[in-house]
Parts: structure tokens; sequence; C-alpha cells
């Protein structure tokens, strides 16, 4: 029995305004549009004896985005909703009009249709499903079903499905204003986005240039000749539209490199897009490059851009390309040589004008001697290559980045922190093979772990005997490219050995690259008089002594020598 015959001093009419008046109110409060919608079945319910009620909206080929259904989980709403026959609900998007069923046990459109739960001898269960439109586009419906008995007439219904009608304009009406929202917000980002690098551009010196020394507005810091001779060549690049190969050991900074490489460019007011090709597996790697058409593989519900339609008129970033396989290296040589593609599963040519800025520490030269990398590939990318120096050879720049990545801890953390002048000798004494990756993560995990808010040089993991990447690193570490002959005919030093605290001794099973303590010829007095000249920094008496800084700590521990700390 229907809910308005239980109110005896209210006409349908007005049980309509106030559902209306009710519903209207549940709209225009902002949440999950999920949550919005079951609120307003909620509500529905006690005006209409209701016994099950959905609202379904699709996208614009059809496909069911959101199904919500009165004190169910999406889940259970959707798999309801796929029980209503394809014929009822594809009327309703067909005709733009309602559907109204008084009894679905002998409808057509019901065909397989049978009642599952109690009712009375003489009821009978019926169907209205009315449009959701945005103008004059049906962009969902709202179903329900009733249980009828005799007594209910057709006037009733007719009251019902109007009702049902201006509830399902307030929902078009609520979904179209969060669409125009939800775009209004994406456009308010980007133009922040743009008018933050505007910023950068203008705080720039003229030219597109920036001055030797001022590298912190495109975010590097540092002021060592080997980082500016790198910052310069990126300068001179990023004036023509070649292709860049930028080259390094891992944590040298190659996206900042990139991104300076964007921005000092004519096309630095397009996108920058970037990708890692090591993180993803072929298939994916593929689809998120040249991008997909709906229904081309499992899980293509819809068409999607790939990286160099997003880049076109930009750079594209594509870091870690030595670690793509021989297959992809085929489709994406094609790109760079034609400038078009075809998305995943579609037969469409879609031309790009895409500035490529690739990066490696892997030996591509190697790499292709191997047959793992193909040449003509190597060739296309490798217009410009530009070395990225690692930290060991910018030692000087240490200082300066230690205090910028404090800073953008005590920033982030809302703490205030200093770094003693012991603090920064141990910092410049240490090798660090994850270059500034990894002295930023020291330098996070010191000041987390800093007792007071002076750091000190106890405060470091290795004056504790748990640095780990003293324990990592214990062998040399090979460089990732040939070493180059230079004129002089001599060849260049071997890196360091990074330097591990006095607390670690090789054990037996290490493998030791360094000649054993007794083999090493210094006295104690030289060794006492290279470390003191030195300000006892190992590593620089090491390289006074013509020794390495693992043989300097054996001798220290030989001759029982007490390290002084200042």
């Amino acid at each position: 029995m229907n809910t308005y015959s239980r109110q005896p001093n209210h006409t349908r009419a007005d049980m309509a305004l106030r559902g209306v008046y009710e519903i209207s109110k549940v709209l225009a409060v902002p949440g999950r549009l999920e949550d919005t919608l079951a609120n307003v079945l909620t509500l529905l319910s006690s005006f209409l004896d209701m016994r099950h009620g959905l609202v379904t909206l699709v996208d614009e080929e059809g496909t069911p985005v959101n199904v919500v259904g009165i004190g169910w989980s999406e889940e259970r709403a959707g798999a309801w909703f796929g029980r209503i026959p394809e014929r009822a609900v594809g009327r309703i998007f067909q005709t733009g009009m309602p559907v109204v069923v008084k009894n679905m046990e002998n409808s057509s459109l019901f065909p397989d249709w049978s009642f599952d739960g109690p009712r009375g001898a003489e009821s009978r269960v019926s169907f209205i499903g009315v449009p959701i439109k945005d103008r004059n586009n049906v962009i969902g419906t709202l179903t329900i079903e009733q249980i009828w008995d005799e007594s209910t007439t057709y006037h009733a219904a007719d009251e019902d499905v109007r009702f049902l009608t201006m509830v399902a304009n307030l929902i078009g009406q609520t979904v179209r204003l969060l669409e125009m929202v939800q775009r209004d917000r994406e456009r308010l980002m980007e133009q922040q986005r743009l008018l933050e690098k505007g910023l950068v551009r203008d705080t720039a010196p003229k030219g597109g240039s920036a001055k030797r020394g001022n590298v912190k507005d495109i975010g590097i810091v540092g002021t060592s000749p080997a980082l500016q001779d790198a910052l310069q060549q990126i300068q001179r690049v990023a004036r023509s539209h070649s292709a860049v190969l930028l080259r390094g050991e891992s944590g040298t900074g190659k996206e900042l490199f990139a991104r300076a490489t964007h921005d000092f460019s004519p096309r630095s007011k397009k996108p920058f897009i970037k990708l890692n090709c090591a993180a993803l597996p072929e298939s994916v790697l593929e689809s998120e490059l040249f991008g997909h058409e709906k229904g081309a593989f499992t899980g293509a519900v819809a068409q999607r851009k790939g990286r160099f339609e997003l880049a076109d008129g930009g750079t594209l970033f594509l870091d870690e390309i030595g670690d793509t396989t021989p297959a992809f290296q085929v489709k994406l040589l094609r790109v760079l040589q034609e400038g078009e593609f075809e998305r995943v599963g579609g037969t469409q040519t879609i031309k790009v004008d895409v500035r490529l800025v690739c990066a490696t520490n892997r030996n591509l030269e190697e790499l292709v001697t191997k047959g793992e990398f193909r040449a003509d590939l190597y060739y296309r990318i490798n217009v410009v290559s530009i070395r990225l120096p690692a930290l060991r050879d910018r030692r000087e720049d240490i200082p300066q980045l230690a205090r910028e990545f404090l800073r953008r801890f005590d920033e982030e953390h809302h703490t205030e922190h200093q770094l003693s002048s012991s603090a920064v000798r141990v910092l410049e004494s240490c090798y660090f093979p994850g270059n500034v990756r990894e002295l930023e993560n020291c330098i996070r995990r010191t000041a987390t772990l800093a007792h007071e808010d002076r750091i000190g040089e106890e405060d470091f993991a290795c004056r504790n005997g748990e640095c780990l990447s003293s324990t990592l690193w214990k062998s040399a570490v090979s460089a990732p490219f040939p070493i180059v002959q230079p004129r002089g005919g001599m060849a260049p030093p071997p890196p360091p050995a990074p330097i591990e605290p006095a607390a670690f001794a090789p054990s037996e099973g290490d493998v030791v690259r360094d000649a054993p303590v007794d083999n090493v010829k210094v006295a104690e007095r030289d060794l006492l008089k290279a470390l003191e000249s030195t300000g006892w920094v190992q590593a620089k008496a090491a390289r006074m002594l013509g020794l390495t800084p693992r043989q300097i700590g054996y001798a220290i521990r030989k001759y029982g020598i007490e390290v002084r700390k200042f």
C-alpha cells in the first residue's frame, strides 16, 4: 500500500512537493556523489512504497559508472541493475521518456522476471523508470519497483511518475554542477602550475640562461665547477630541439637536469611529461607511452592518451632508457624517426612534435655491443650526451646540499636543526656511492633520530656502527661508464673506497681488494703526521700517503692510534 494513502491530511501533490524540497536539500550538501545518491534514495523511500530503488549513471559510451541502491553496497547495486532487462533500460535511453510497467509479471519487457518475496494474493509488482538528463542527453536512469494492491489507481501511478521525473531532473542538474566544479578545479590547478612556472622563468636572467652559480631557481643546488659545467651544457643544448641523453650514476639528479633542459628551452610553456621505463613491464609501458583505445585489452574501459600525445609540443623525459627490451625499442624508434604512432588497439595515425630527453645509468655502448640495445636507437637518442657529475666529483657542494636538505626537513616537520662543524666534516669525508639521493636520506635519517637541535658528529649512523651504506659498499664502486684515457697518457685514478668507521673490522668472509694490513708499508710516525696535518680526515691522509682509506683504517687499528674528534 502506498505511503500516501496513510496520510489522510495531505494530498499526493503536497507530499510530492515536500519530497522534492527535502531531496533538494540533500543534493545541496557537498559530499561524495555515491553517498549523496544513496541518501536521496533513502529519503525517496519514505515518500514511496519502494521495494527496490536504483540510480544509475553512465559515461559517454553507455557504460555504467555509478550504480547506487538503497542500503546496498555498490557491488550489490550493480548486480541488481544487471537483472533489469536491457530492453526496459534501453527504451528509457532511446526515447528519453519514462517507462511504466504496471505488472512486471505479465510484461513482455520482463520475460524472465519472477517475484522473490512475500506479497498478498491480490497485489502486483510494478516498475517505473525515468531518465536522468543533462540538457537533452540521457546520462542515467532512476528506477523503482513497487508493490501495489487493487486499491491503487492509475492516477496515483501518474503522480509517482511526475514525482520521480522531478527528482531525476534534480539529480541531473547536480551531476552537471559537480562536473563543472571538477573542470574548474582542474583549470585552476593548471593555471596555478603555469603561473608558478612563469614566476620561475621571470626570476631567471634574460636570454634564457642562468648565471654561473645561480642554479637554485631550477632546483639544482651547488656551485662546484663540475656542476656548473654540466649546467652550462644544459643551457646551450636547451635552445635547440635535439634529443638529449643524460648519463650518470643513480642519484645524481637526472630528472632535475631534464626539467632544467625543458625550462630553459623554447618549449617551456608546453607540457613536461616524464616516465620511468624501468618501473613498468613492456605491455604496460607501450600503453603508457602510446595510449590505447577502448577495448584494446582487458581493463581498457575507455580511450586513453599516451605520454607522447600528452607531451605534444613539449618535452618527454624517459628515465632508465637502457632497461627497455629490444622489442619495445623497435616501436620507440619508429616514433622518433617518423614522429607518428598509433594507440594500442587503434588504427588512426597520430603525429606529434616532442623533444626527447633520455637518461640512463648503464653503459649503452656495452649494451649495443652485446646486442641488448639497438644501435639505430642509440644514435637517435644520443645526439647530445651530457655526463652528470657524481657527488664525489663535487664534494665542495656537500655542505650546501646538506643544509638545503635539512631546511626542507625542518620546513616539513616544523622543527629547527643546525649542522655543527664536526657534522659537516663527517659528511665531507663520506664517499656517498648513492650520490645526492643518499646524502638526502642521510640528512633526513640523522635529523629524525638526533637528540638535540644541533646535529653533531655522534648523531650520524656511521659513527655508531649502523651505516648500511658502509656495509653495502665494502668494495670500491665500479664506474658505470668506461674510463676514457686522458690526453696526458696517464689513466685517472680509480674511485676511492668508501670510508668506514673504526668499529667496522672486516670479517673472515669479506672480500677486500686492498693489500693486507701486514703489507701496508707505513710507519706509525708518518701515519700520525699525515693525520694531524689533514685534521684527522682519513680520506685526505690516505691520499697523502698513497693508500686507500681502508688501509689507513687497518693501520690505525694495528698501531692502536686513538682517533681524535673535534
